[in-house]
């Protein structure tokens, strides 16, 4: 499994980063977390808000930090 977490390095994107790694931690899984800077990048996935989270490729989340409890959700 692949997370990918968009944005540019704000504080929102750093808060979900954390949020989902504490998701992944507390599932037990085996999962890669990435972060995608570059705006070019994030555009390529349609998101035009940030923070936005991204599972496998597919677009999740956009503009809102989500808890872990919510990331849990959409992982299980």
């Amino acid at each position: 499994m692949k997370i990918q977490i968009l944005g540019t390095g704000c504080a929102k994107c750093k808060a979900l980063t954390a949020n989902a790694e504490a998701a992944v931690k507390q599932m037990g899984l085996d999962a890669e977390i990435e972060k995608v800077e570059d705006i070019q990048e994030i555009i390529k996935f349609g998101v035009m808000m940030t923070p936005a989270l991204a599972v496998d490729g597919k677009v999740k989340i956009v503009g809102k930090v989500a808890s872990a409890d919510e990331i849990k959700k959409l992982l299980a």
